[in-house]
């Protein structure tokens, strides 16, 4: 089944913002007014009293900035809303702010001010591949394909951008979601081309074969990949499918029987065996 845009795509905009290496430790007091001097006997309370210097509230807003991608991360949405709200108050140019708050309103349903958040993160700087990449999932998530796929290939032509076949791929997913399969195919190939060992692009370039026939194409992307690379679960689902279609029996057989060895309590091989085929 061919992976949705806001299934594969939006997984790389988590990985784009925050690396998706866990949620933060989070302290809600971190960051806010009423932490700040508590104590009247510090020190610092014994300085000139009054509105905080330039430097501390661009520091407080730095600090409710990653307090509120934590809680947006996390899915508490009030919090996120808070902190972000708070770290824009402190410091409306924060770098990052407005592509958090695209993010937020963009979670929250508020699409409108997220395309308007999404420009303005753009406008700070144009050239950002992180945030379009964000913003390129954005819009091919709405409907707006040749937007997205354009945005997409602004990210990864920009020579900052770490994963440009990522980018390359995404866009033919954008593409294959609004039913331009012929489109799609050249954008799975320079994926390809930037590295030949990134499996989800092999994974969409053969599901595209696949769906349009294209049955030794398929087979023989995905053969010469696990040759060189490790296998993943999709990738041995998928070579399975295509042997099927084949009535390749035998073949049907070693893919089932390494994704049971290797990937025993995947989803894919759970589904596999719901057919009631013998894995060998």
């Amino acid at each position: 089944m061919t992976r949705t845009v806001n299934g594969l795509i939006g997984l790389i905009a988590c990985a784009a913002l925050w690396g998706c290496h866990g949620t933060p430790t989070v302290n809600p007091n971190v960051g806010t007014s009423s932490n700040t001097n508590a104590n009247s006997g510090s020190s610092a309370s014994k300085g000139s009293p009054g509105s905080p210097t330039a430097a501390q509230r661009a520091a407080a807003a730095h600090v409710n900035l990653q307090l509120g991608l934590g809680y947006l991360q996390e899915g508490n949405l009030l919090i996120a809303k808070e902190k972000l709200e708070r770290a824009r108050s402190e410091d409306p140019e924060l770098p990052g702010i407005h592509g958090a708050m695209a993010l937020l309103d963009q979670r929250l349903g508020k699409d409108k001010e997220a395309d308007k958040e999404f420009r303005a993160a753009l406008q700070q700087d144009p050239h950002d591949p992180s945030m379009l990449n964000n913003y390129a999932v954005f819009l091919c998530s709405h409907g707006r394909a040749d937007e997205g796929v354009r945005t997409f290939e602004q990210a990864a032509t920009n020579p900052l951008y770490p994963t440009p076949w990522a980018a390359y791929t995404n866009a033919g997913v954008c593409l294959r979601a609004s039913h331009r399969d012929a489109d799609a195919a050249p954008k799975f190939d320079r994926a390809l081309r930037s590295n030949p060992a990134y499996s989800e692009a092999v994974f969409q370039a053969s599901e595209l074969d696949l769906t349009l026939q294209k049955f030794a194409d398929a087979r023989l992307r995905i053969d010469l990949f696990l040759l060189n690379n490790p296998a993943t679960p999709d990738l041995l689902l998928l070579g399975w499918r295509i042997a099927q279609a084949q009535n390749d029996a035998q073949a049907q057989q070693r893919y089932a029987a390494r994704l049971a060895q290797e990937f025993p309590n995947s989803q894919q091989s759970r589904a596999l065996a719901g057919t009631r085929v013998n894995p060998g």
